[in-house]
């Protein structure tokens, strides 16, 4: 008669790690819901403080480990992947990731690239290969468009685009090979942390008031006069030689004004670190619209900020 025993549990950066061949007491004692590690709403932690036991989750970015305990290293909210816990810190710069949408300012032309500032640690880089040229054509870009490069984006121009690679610097490379990609006009600019733009399946909101919504990742958002659907992308309305256009359309006063007001909810709404979504965005425009008496100004006092605030998050 013989037994099979499983070895012992093992180390490894002192993360216990339990090695099983079969069910064990290990998976049980790992079954930790979100509400005991505190990921079921967006939790705050400080340095020092427990999250969890050692011998249930792995320790991430933004941890370490004491006495068999997991223990937050910075301050941040608590994020979980499967068994991997890890802090994200609440100020810090835009940390990109393949496929994000991002809005960023020209900072510099150079040869065949220009650098833009997508509040990363270093500069973006948009190659002159990564662009479309005006009417949408599809071609090699010839030295002729070298030459051209200030008629397509200059110093201090907007743009939307996204993150298409990484160099080995570090530096984010990006496109704007879509239609729905490019210079931006008609609105202005709103900056707030980009912990608190979260990922969605889609990062253009359209606002029953007539104002568009571009939520970019890096913490830069976007608030524009509305574009018709006769006038997007594909369709016969679609101006594709005004892509890099310097002159605004003409704006009526109801839609500067709902721009301004849907600017000061964003600003209100990032000052109490509540997340933008297009949920939270619709509904804290409907509450606003409703308080009498009030006007474009006043939503950044802090009566009415906090009486946004309460409202929003309590539904």
């Amino acid at each position: 008669m013989f037994s099979i025993s499983s070895p012992p549990p093992r180390r490894v950066d002192n993360v216990l790690i339990a090695t099983k061949h079969h069910p064990s007491t290990y998976e049980e004692d790992m079954e930790v819901d979100d509400e005991e590690l505190g990921t079921g709403g967006t939790k705050i932690t400080s340095p020092g403080q427990v999250i969890t036991s050692s011998q249930a989750f792995m320790r991430g970015h933004g941890t370490y480990v004491e006495d068999e305990d997991v223990l937050a290293s910075v301050a941040g909210t608590i994020e979980r992947v499967n068994k991997l816990v890890s802090v994200r810190v609440l100020k810090s710069r835009y940390l990109p990731e393949l496929g994000d949408l991002v809005v960023g300012r020209i900072t510099e032309v150079a040869a065949r690239r220009w650098k833009v500032d997508a509040n990363s640690r270093v500069d973006a880089v948009l190659m002159l290969s990564s662009i479309n040229l005006p009417g949408g054509v599809q071609r090699r870009k010839l030295e002729s468009d070298e030459l051209q490069m200030r008629n397509f984006f200059e110093e201090g121009d907007l743009l939307v685009a996204e993150v298409q690679a990484f160099f080995t610097d570090g530096a984010i490379s990006l496109h704007t090979r879509s239609l729905r990609y490019g210079k931006l006009r008609n609105g202005q600019l709103v900056i707030v942390s980009p912990m608190l733009v979260k990922r969605l399946k889609s990062h253009f909101v359209s606002l029953p008031c007539g104002v568009d919504l571009i939520l970019g990742l890096n913490g830069y958002i976007w608030v524009c006069k509305h574009v018709k659907e006769n006038q997007k992308e594909g369709e016969e309305g679609f101006d594709a030689e005004a892509v890099y256009s310097n002159k605004n359309d003409d704006i009526d006063d109801a839609t500067r004004a709902a721009i301004s007001r849907v600017s000061n909810i964003i600003r209100v709404l990032a000052r109490h670190s509540v997340p933008l979504t297009d949920l939270i965005m619709a509904e804290a425009y409907d509450w606003a619209m409703e308080q009498e008496g009030y006007g474009i100004k006043d939503i950044l006092s802090d009566e009415y900020a906090e009486a946004m605030v309460v409202a929003v998050t309590s539904r």
